[in-house]
């Protein structure tokens, strides 16, 4: 049997406090080693004792504040930087770490609010930007103060934070050649109507903001209708009508003498006032009927008037008759005093078949200064409106005549495009018949006789007639001929002159080309018979006399065929 013995083992702990012996400061030592001894039986033989190191790392407090190490900066800024350019950056330290280094820049004092800063939150940087628009010609220089401040801060800790650090930033401004400035952002003038050419409309004014103070030149973009001279008078170059146009709107350029790139522009407006240059007249053509058996007093038209002009007052346009149709009793006129007038009758009864048709002339003045006078013819047609008395069917009777007018003007429009249509067919034709060929087949005799005259010599026969039939007016297709040499051909003509005759589908092909000249030639007189020239007789001993290409051959031709003539020849 074994025993198995168990020991059992019993540690003792103890715990030991570390404790600061003096103030500590992380920016001074942020970390410690220290060694810790613990030992046993304190005063009695046999103790033992171990060691171990122990490191200590301070952490941080927010016990610093942020600080300026420089205590002025200088940055520059040209007067054409837009707002929001970074003019420069400025840096404090803080010698807290982490969160605690955090910081914030701000403008301590400046009254033109001109400059502003932001944080850069990684480098801990404070931007300085524009935040206005600077003028070197106002302000040459700024002088502002930046301060600093940590972000966050603990309650307990606020009293290391009550004085901020603080610095001072001077910022030069740089001079930039500006274009012209105009001392208005835009301008409005008037003038009126039919004003004579040159006439003065305004004044614009531009400068130049640099300290050379460029002379300016002025412009007119784009018109026709004003011109501008050196001190900037705005002329017109010809009388303006309120009625074209009432407003004209111009852009006016300046321009630098010394930089003719530094340009700037302004919107300028003119009105065109009114004159009274326009006479009242009807807005439309009055069609006005009375009946016959119309009674005095009768109401037959109400009238109204039109003006390009423009009037404040109203009523615009007053209406009475002329002086001869005032004595005219046979119509009268009311103004309404409201632009409209009517028309009455100042008789009873009217006759259609002794007056159909009265003319009446109609003043109308306008309320101008002065008032212009427009005299208008008013026509009255007298109508048999029969039982009814309704003016009406006068109307229906115009309409009625209306439409067969209509139905004529169509009808004559459609002969005229027919007669169109068929001159310019016509003309086709004639040029398609003048195209086609020279040899067209035809289906009946070309003339009723042909005759040849043979003229070679003593004893041949002289005359000969043809057949008609045996000349129709048909195509003859020409076969291809091998060519043959000049010598060659002169021989074979003195060896077939006296073979060909009027038989020959030569000659028949060549008399009714002749025959189609004459027949296509419509300009020529009408013929009764062909008469050819173009051989000799048949049997005449002497062949062809053609010399053709006799002398461009260069050989030695052979004549012998001449011997055999009867009158004799020297060659």
């Amino acid at each position: 049997m074994v025993n198995n013995k168990i020991i059992i083992g019993v540690y003792q702990t103890f715990k030991g406090v570390i404790r600061t012996s003096s103030k500590t400061d992380r920016e001074l030592q942020d970390s410690y080693w220290v060694t810790v001894q613990a030992k046993d039986r304190i005063g009695l033989p046999g103790a033992l004792s171990g060691t171990t190191r122990v490191l200590i790392t301070l952490s941080d407090i927010n016990d610093n504040i942020p600080t300026f190490k420089k205590g002025l900066y200088r940055m520059n800024v040209s007067e054409s930087a837009p707002i929001g350019t970074s003019v420069g950056t400025i840096m404090a330290h803080d010698r807290d770490i982490g969160k605690n280094a955090e910081m914030d820049y701000s403008i301590e004092n400046d009254e033109s609010q001109t400059f502003d800063i932001i944080t850069n939150n990684e480098t801990q940087e404070g931007i300085v930007i524009l935040k206005k628009k600077v003028d070197y010609e106002q302000q040459t220089y700024y002088n502002i103060r930046a301060k600093v401040k940590n972000s966050h801060v603990d309650e307990q800790l606020k009293k290391y934070h009550t004085v901020a650090s603080t610095t001072f930033i001077r910022v030069r401004v740089e001079d930039e050649d500006e274009p012209p400035v105009f001392l208005l952002p835009y301008y409005i003038f008037e003038i009126f109507e039919g004003s004579p050419q040159g006439s003065s409309v305004g004044v614009v004014s531009a400068i130049d903001p640099d300290d050379n103070r460029s002379p300016i030149r002025y412009s007119i973009t784009k018109s026709n209708t004003f011109q501008i001279d050196d001190n900037g008078t705005i002329i017109t170059t010809y009388p303006l009508d309120r009625e074209m146009s009432a407003w004209c709107n111009l852009s006016i350029t300046a321009r630098e003498l010394y930089n003719e790139e530094q340009i700037s522009e302004v919107p300028v407006y003119v009105q065109v006032l009114d004159i009274n240059d326009h006479a009242p007249e009807f807005p439309e053509f009055y069609k006005i009927y009375v009946c016959e058996n119309a009674s005095s007093g009768q109401v037959i038209q109400t009238i109204s008037a039109v003006d390009k002009d423009d009037s404040i007052e109203s009523p615009n346009f007053y209406f009475n008759l002329s002086v001869e149709d005032t004595k005219n009793s046979k119509f009268t006129i009311i103004d309404n005093q409201d632009n409209t007038a009517v028309i009455l009758t100042n008789r009873t009864g009217f006759s259609l078949q002794e007056e159909p048709v009265f003319y009446i002339s109609i003043l109308i003045a306008d309320n101008g200064i002065p008032a212009l006078t427009s005299t208008n013819t008013l026509t009255i047609q007298v109508c048999d409106c029969g039982d009814s008395g309704r003016i009406e069917i006068c109307h229906s009777k115009d309409m009625l005549l209306m439409e067969p007018r209509t139905e004529i003007m169509t009808a004559v429009l459609i002969c005229a495009v027919i007669i169109i249509l068929g001159f310019i067919f016509m003309i086709l034709h004639l040029q398609q018949r003048r195209k086609q060929t020279l040899f067209p087949e035809k289906s009946k005799d070309c003339r009723e006789n042909i005759f040849k005259y043979d003229d070679g010599g003593t004893g041949e026969e002289d005359t000969e007639a043809f057949a008609v039939g045996e000349l129709r007016c048909s195509t003859f297709m020409r076969e291809p001929r091998t060519r043959k040499t000049r010598s060659a051909e002169i021989r074979s003509l003195c060896r077939m002159s006296w073979q060909l005759g009027p038989d020959d589908a030569v000659i028949k092909e060549f008399i009714l080309e002749k025959l189609e000249e004459a027949n296509t030639d419509t300009y020529a007189h009408p013929l009764d018979s062909l008469q050819t020239y173009a051989f000799e007789g048949t049997g005449s001993l002497a062949g062809s006399l053609s010399s053709l290409e006799s002398s461009a051959s260069g050989e030695n031709e052979n004549f012998d065929c001449f011997h055999d003539l009867e009158l004799p020849f020297q060659i």
